[in-house]
């Protein structure tokens, strides 16, 4: 099988549809913090605003610009992220670095659905754009914190 045919098979039914329906699309009116990322390889972008109350996060919205691969990836985010903490959220995103660099276990729930990008761990010039949403929202997560810290 050639790579092309195998990066055909990467992008499957599920990833597509993922894709297609990304959950909390769009902005806050009053986030508690925004970030943007941007993988520089591929350039795909993600900016995410987030609100905590009670130590979770309880609004969230997202402008995402990425290939389908990033798109699933906060498809699936978007879907979990209401009424987790910041610590099941960086649990997610380091899951999710080492499900895609080292094979490890898929993300735990509410963010199993991460296991659908699995096959993409073979192509590392894809992991930045599947990371963007988990790493954009960990680092908004640190800004609200650090305030609340100050």
């Amino acid at each position: 099988m050639t790579a092309e045919t195998d990066l055909i098979k990467l992008y499957s039914g599920r990833i597509l549809e993922l894709a297609a329906s990304i959950p909390h699309t769009g902005r806050l009116d009053t986030p508690d913090a925004t970030v943007k990322k941007r993988s520089p390889l591929c350039g795909s972008t993600v900016t995410v605003d987030v609100r905590m109350q009670d130590g979770k996060v309880s609004d969230y919205a997202q402008d995402v610009k990425a290939c389908a691969l990033g798109q699933a990836s906060a498809s699936v985010v978007g879907s979990a992220i209401i009424g987790q903490t910041p610590d099941q959220i960086r649990a997610a995103r380091d899951a999710l670095r080492d499900m895609l660099k080292n094979d490890g276990p898929t993300p735990a729930a509410p963010f199993d659905g991460l296991e659908v990008l699995r096959p993409a761990s073979a192509y590392k010039n894809r992991h930045a754009s599947i990371m963007l949403a988990l790493d954009a929202t960990c680092e908004a997560l640190d800004q609200v914190e650090n305030t609340h810290d100050a």
